[in-house]
């Protein structure tokens, strides 16, 4: 389950039978927690391959979500890391907003979506054009959110530079009593990444430096970026796909540590490993960053580079982790 999904469903616990508002529902993709709810949705849910391919849409996203109708609740919750901060709603109904980040996309990490190489030179500009548009949207229905919380002080952060809005930091769930630490301890000889795999997560940095290590790598995930991955994934990483809580829970208790090399958002994955016992090596910035302690719950990549990568697992094989001390942390 992605974060975004565990967010909702603290909200569905603490707002039980509330009614979610979404762009699109695709039956099967979430939890039964979440599936069980009222879910109302827009017209891009009866566009053409809006299923698989609802990234076309991104244009008539803000139109879509300005369309939902809103009347006559008494408390907003947006769950945002598109465009649900922005929707319409009364004037004297709050309208709080838990934002995962502001659009990535249409701010900060624009060529990591959509890289000239990838486009082609007239489908770049005309994205870039879009993008522009799309921006001045964000940053202009930012004074439809009452009052934002933010997953991390890195997104605080994001949301204070892009909005010109404060925000309150609270960090998403992850349930400790459910990732545990195994009862025997035992390791295998593997990291793990755990991770959608989008091109702007950079997961094809990993990839190379355990190619160059000979060292074995299990990846957990999907996505847009899972063809070329696979080209490049050498004889001693293995792509698993998606799996469930409790193989996820059995992969982090054996792991020898995750590895992200993302600039994240957030921290749930180096959270939810750490309270497996085992540590996390991520990004030095970025919000996974905040969640670790250099040298005594997990390791600092310095720079998006294979070599930086190399020399993170090198310092985790030397560092003498103590799986209690991890998760007491």
């Amino acid at each position: 389950m992605r974060g975004g999904e565990r967010v909702l469903e603290q909200m569905i616990e603490l707002y039980p039978g509330a009614e979610i508002h979404t762009l699109l529902h695709i039956p099967g993709t979430v939890s039964e927690t979440i599936e069980a709810c009222p879910i109302q949705t827009t017209f891009v849910q009866r566009l053409p391959y809006a299923a698989t391919r609802y990234p076309w849409y991104l244009p008539v996203f803000p139109w879509a979500v300005e369309q939902l109708s809103l009347s006559g609740y008494d408390l907003v919750i947006s769950s945002s890391h598109c465009v649900a901060k922005s929707v319409i709603t009364e004037s004297t109904t709050p309208h709080l907003c838990y934002c995962h980040t502001p659009m990535r996309y249409a701010w900060d990490q624009f060529d990591a979506y959509f890289s000239r190489e990838r486009q082609g030179n007239i489908r770049y500009a005309a994205i870039r054009a879009i993008i522009a548009s799309l921006r001045r949207w964000d940053r202009a229905t930012a004074s439809r959110v009452d009052a934002f919380a933010a997953n991390s002080v890195w997104v605080a952060g994001r949301i204070s530079r892009y909005y010109g809005r404060s925000a309150t930091v609270i960090p998403p769930p992850v349930d400790t009593e459910f990732f545990v630490p195994t009862e025997n301890g035992k390791l295998e000889d593997y990291y793990l990444v755990v991770s959608a795999l989008s091109p702007y997560k950079c997961n094809e940095v990993v990839f190379k430096a355990f190619n160059r290590m000979q060292r074995r790598l299990v990846v957990v995930g999907t996505g847009p970026d899972k063809e070329r991955l696979e080209a490049l994934a050498g004889p001693t990483v293995q792509m698993l796909g998606w799996v469930d809580d409790k193989e996820l829970r059995s992969l982090y208790q054996g792991c020898r540590g995750v590895v992200l090399a993302a600039v994240e958002d957030a921290g749930i994955v180096p959270v939810e490993v750490m309270a497996c016992g085992r540590p996390s090596l991520v990004l030095a910035r970025g919000g996974a960053s905040e969640t670790i302690l250099d040298g005594v719950t997990g390791i600092l990549i310095e720079e998006q580079t294979p070599e930086a990568v190399i020399q993170a697992v090198d310092r985790a094989e030397a560092t003498p982790f103590n799986s209690e001390e991890i998760r007491a942390s």
